[in-house]
């Protein structure tokens, strides 16, 4: 039995000779996670091949040949899935050149497609990686209009397609940010929401007779496919929305437009009306820990939004929308391990372990349709899976060893690169920078 380290040096250089997903790898003794949101499970046992999680669980068998990591003493589990966030669309804040997330200017919107110009070669891509990060829901930011555009899910492998799915979702600004690009007010925005998905049927019936090409149209030939398609609940549309009343009029939207997917983002103030989505069946991708009243749409903020929509049976995963993300998309575990301590508060309603850790993990890739894809190491699902130092919801633990698709990935970013670079100050003939 190989130690970890062993196992991922030998993995790499595997890597650079054997076809892709050749090896079977079995990691054996930790404490796994599922990701579905069941309790982490003692002395288990993860095995996968090609690509796929092939079984997971106490009392799993190792097949024969397969390559065995020890993991005594630590946890296993599928990779986090974040977002919707901006990974591979911005390289550094407040340097226009690296910023593809929107375009002020642009007289496109729904027709927006982020998936050709994701860098997989980003910075931040490499650092969340090490986070213990495998998938992310990669949207375009709404500028000229309250439709944002069409975004992705990619990995954060270390290879140069990090696609998964391209055109995954659209998703559109409604609330206090919604009636600011529409033109000033809630009204407005839902006018302007309910017009473009009007045109979009009659693009349908008529496509030769749609203005979709001169400067006053509001809505451009180029954005009609995507309407089209979140009207054929082809792809789901994902509504960034806070306040009850807000959210109630979003879910209205399926008595005129019954095929709709819709998936509400942030509805901070979801709570309030957690029956009425769950009747629905609409997913939320909840903001992470909104406990206080931020913005006037956000007046009845609580810690436990996400403990009460849970509680009401709505599927829901949280994000780091109108959170402080600057440690990174990782930061989400922390808030996850706050869900569960939030639960210890008298009066206040968190959630179980499972269920936090889920949050971050299948039920994001359910609200989006890809929990048969990725999320949790159920088997068949895309071999994503992390073996952390200790619980994953607690601060002091860091991933030890990453898989995408079943590939190790490096334990290693720019940024660590870098700091292990300059860590030891020496004296040269040149700045470092200049040796290679």
């Amino acid at each position: 039995m190989r130690t970890l380290f062993a196992t991922l040096l030998a993995g790499a250089a595997v890597a650079l000779t054997a076809p892709a997903f050749a090896q079977t790898v079995a990691i054996t003794g930790g404490t796994v996670a599922l990701g579905d949101g069941s309790a982490p499970i003692p002395n288990g046992t993860v095995v996968f091949a090609g690509g796929r999680v092939v079984s997971a669980g106490a009392g799993t068998a190792v097949p024969a040949g397969a390559t065995v990591i020890d993991a005594r003493g630590k946890w296993v589990t599928p990779g986090l899935v974040t977002g919707p966030n901006d990974l591979g669309l911005l390289d550094a804040d407040g340097v226009s050149e690296s910023n593809d997330v929107s375009a002020r200017t642009t007289p496109f919107a729904a027709g927006i497609d982020v998936a050709a110009v994701i860098n997989p070669r980003s910075v931040a891509i490499g650092n969340e990686r090490l986070g213990g990060v495998t998938r992310a829901l990669v949207s375009p930011g709404a500028s000229g209009s309250i439709f944002a555009g069409q975004g992705a899910v990619i990995d954060l492998g270390n290879d140069p397609d990090p696609v998964t799915r391209a055109r995954a979702f659209q998703l559109v600004e409604l609330g206090e940010a919604g009636g600011r690009l529409a033109g000033g007010s809630r009204p407005a925005a839902h006018a302007a929401l309910r017009d473009a998905l009007a045109q979009a049927q009659d693009y349908r019936r008529n496509p030769a007779g749609f203005d979709g090409r001169s400067r006053d149209a509001l809505v451009k030939r180029a954005d009609m496919q995507g309407l089209l398609d979140v009207l054929d609940g082809k792809v789901p549309l994902l509504v960034h929305v806070e306040r009850a009343s807000d959210i109630r009029a979003v879910l209205a939207l399926p008595r005129t437009y019954p095929r709709l997917k819709l998936v509400l983002v942030g509805a901070t103030e979801g709570w309030m009306v957690a029956r009425e989505i769950a009747a629905a069946r609409v997913p939320v991708i909840a903001a992470a820990l909104a406990d206080l009243p931020a913005t006037f749409e956000q007046v009845a903020a609580t810690e436990s939004n996400v403990g009460l929509l849970t509680r009401a049976g709505v599927v829901t995963g949280i994000s780091t929308i109108g959170a402080n993300d600057a440690p990174g998309e990782h930061v989400v575990k922390q808030y996850a391990g706050n869900l569960v301590a939030i639960g210890r508060v008298p009066g206040a309603v968190g959630l179980d372990w499972g269920q936090a850790f889920a949050t971050i993990t299948s039920r994001p890739a359910e609200a989006l349709g890809m929990g048969g894809e990725i999320g949790s190491l159920r088997p068949g699902r895309r071999a994503d899976v992390v073996i952390w130092s200790g619980d994953p919801l607690e601060l002091s633990s860091a991933p030890e060893a990453v898989w995408i698709d079943g590939q190790a990935q490096p334990t290693r970013s720019r940024q660590t690169q870098l700091r292990d670079r300059y860590r030891t100050p020496t004296e040269t003939a040149l700045p470092k920078a200049y040796n290679y």
